[in-house]
């Protein structure tokens, strides 16, 4: 598998830091998340910035997963994504928001790269975490990557071994992963 560039990804995170909006700033964690995916082998960008029909909802990034062997193969072959490239954690309101997105059209799984994480405590289930957990209550396993994760990622199987130890703790404990890199 190919390598990151930590200089490529360091450069994304710049372009947010510098955007002058906030559609900049979103926009340029869009392009790393999808130069990010974009490196796991049977991983395509299908869409981006897509409206649904009724203009009410907006999807970030959609991806195709090809399950190749080496890649997502433990994930469905269309994967949505949100991105949030915001200085504070991303709220319960949030979380819930993109559950009903995912739930609307019938997928179990998404991704959300949040920036600064997200709100409350995994411990006691409150802010996001409890979101997250009541997501999971209704079969949709959202798995959230912070910049902090991205920051210590060399390769592509790295990003898919993170994806994997989300899904297992989203599982075992009903909360979401933040993995604290050695």
């Amino acid at each position: 598998m190919p390598r990151y560039s930590t200089r490529t990804i360091k450069q994304y995170f710049q372009d947010g830091h510098s955007a002058s909006n906030t559609y900049e700033k979103g926009k340029a964690l869009e392009n790393l998340l999808c130069y990010l995916f974009a490196k796991i082998p049977g991983v395509t960008i299908s869409k981006r910035n897509i409206v649904n029909t009724f203009q009410t909802e907006e999807i970030d990034v959609a991806f195709w997963n090809e399950k190749h062997a080496r890649g997502l193969y433990f994930l469905p072959h269309t994967l949505l994504a949100e991105c949030k490239n915001w200085s504070s954690a991303v709220s319960g309101r949030e979380i819930s928001y993109f559950a009903v997105r995912l739930q609307n059209r019938g997928l179990g799984h998404g991704i959300l790269l949040a920036a600064a994480g997200i709100t409350g405590s995994a411990n006691d289930l409150h802010g996001a975490h409890f979101e997250m957990a009541m997501a999971l209550s209704h079969g949709i396993h959202i798995m959230v990557v912070t910049r902090r994760e991205i920051e210590f990622l060399k390769s592509p199987k790295d990003l898919v071994r993170l994806l994997k130890h989300k899904l297992c703790e989203l599982a075992v404990s009903g909360s979401v992963f933040l993995e604290k890199p050695n």
